[in-house]
């Protein structure tokens, strides 16, 4: 069988009725190329199904137009949530996106997924791993001159960031409770580790004492739903607890079932907070109320950032600290009775063994 010839730089020129150099620079995305020129040659390539060699461009150390993304765990919502927007958003400016996934974000494995992606010659890389302060640097310096901007670092830290607003994210959670009466107020937290998880906690404190309060029960989850059941069992097992704070949506998801298994009715005896707002939390039953963070938006605001860090690597670091706001749905009401079915069935059997005593 011979081999079909590949469609080359020259064979689109020749299509476009341009010089190769003109191709060359649509390619590279040159902005000195005419609208009607550039529309010419995309042309060109989708008719010929040209294919720019970007292994070639690297080699010859010309700009890939690729760009790197080091993130946590996809099976989590928010991260491929986060990862589907730069995939979206990266393709719409001209550019490729590989990914390089860590399971457990400690400082090698996180060191080892920027090698797998400088390896491969990116042109910069976003890290949505969270990262103390001393590892964010090391990756930072690892990068050496390939641009790298971080999502989940301390807004504090003196690198290229994006992130939500951890602080006003707490104050929206505990006020809304607050608003609504409740006094016992327990909270969930992600893994102490994670940077964000320590952020929310911190703030939910922070929120709490500015009203004279301390938590109702503190318990530690690792972002799975799984871990939002167990803790809110154990939560409620502690002592009266009217509202949880919960630090993502699926440990509030876990949190639904468990109290719906104890007997508690949501939000009639215990309302429920989570924070992220991901795709699926107005479908839970019933519909959670949630800490709104537009993953979307940041996705596509880490692209563009990048891009620009690439196009002008001179820049001084700029942090950018995003807004969130409160989805308020139907998983939060005023404090009920405190009593679930549960107990409130074992007091009523207590009332009639004692009234049929009375009656002999």
């Amino acid at each position: 069988m011979i081999k079909a010839k590949s469609v080359t730089l020259y064979d689109v020129a020749d299509q476009a009725g341009v010089s190769y150099q003109t191709v060359s620079r649509v390619i590279n995305q040159a902005a000195h190329v005419s609208a009607k020129t550039r529309h010419k040659v995309e042309q060109a390539m989708a008719a010929l199904n040209y294919v720019p060699n970007r292994v070639a461009q690297q080699l010859a150390g010309k700009q890939s137009y690729t760009l790197g993304l080091a993130t946590t765990d996809l099976a989590l919502h928010a991260p491929s949530q986060i990862a589907s927007s730069i995939k979206a958003r990266a393709e719409a400016l001209g550019f490729n996106v590989v990914i390089s996934m860590v399971r457990e974000p400690h400082g090698e494995t996180c060191r080892s997924a920027v090698n797998s992606l400088l390896s491969q010659r990116v042109d910069g890389i976003i890290v949505n791993i969270p990262l103390e302060d001393a590892e964010a640097a090391a990756l930072q310096q690892a990068c050496g001159v390939v641009p790298a901007l971080f999502l989940d670092v301390s807004p504090a830290l003196a690198v290229n960031s994006i992130l939500f607003d951890p602080g006003q994210g707490a104050r929206l959670g505990v006020g809304h409770l607050l608003e609504r009466g409740h006094r016992k107020i327990a909270l969930v937290t992600g893994p102490r580790e994670s940077v964000s998880a320590r952020l929310r906690y911190e703030g939910w404190l922070n929120a709490l004492a500015t009203h004279g309060l301390t938590p109702a029960g503190v318990a530690e989850g690792d972002w799975s739903a799984a871990s939002g059941y167990a803790c809110t069992r154990s939560l409620m097992a502690q002592g009266a607890v009217t509202a949880i704070l919960l630090g993502n949506d699926q440990m509030a998801l876990g949190a639904l079932r468990a109290l719906s298994e104890l007997g508690y009715a949501v939000p009639a005896q215990v309302s429920v907070v989570g924070y992220d707002d991901t795709e699926d939390s107005a479908w839970f039953i019933p519909p959670l109320t949630t800490v709104r963070q537009d993953f979307l938006s940041l996705g596509a605001a880490s692209v563009e950032r990048l891009v620009a860090q690439i196009r002008s690597p001179q820049q001084p670091h700029r942090v950018d600290v995003l807004a969130v706001t409160l989805s308020q749905r139907e998983t939060t009401a005023a404090p009920g009775d405190g009593q679930s079915p549960a107990q409130l069935a074992r007091a009523l059997s207590a009332l009639a063994h004692q009234v049929s005593k009375l009656s002999l």
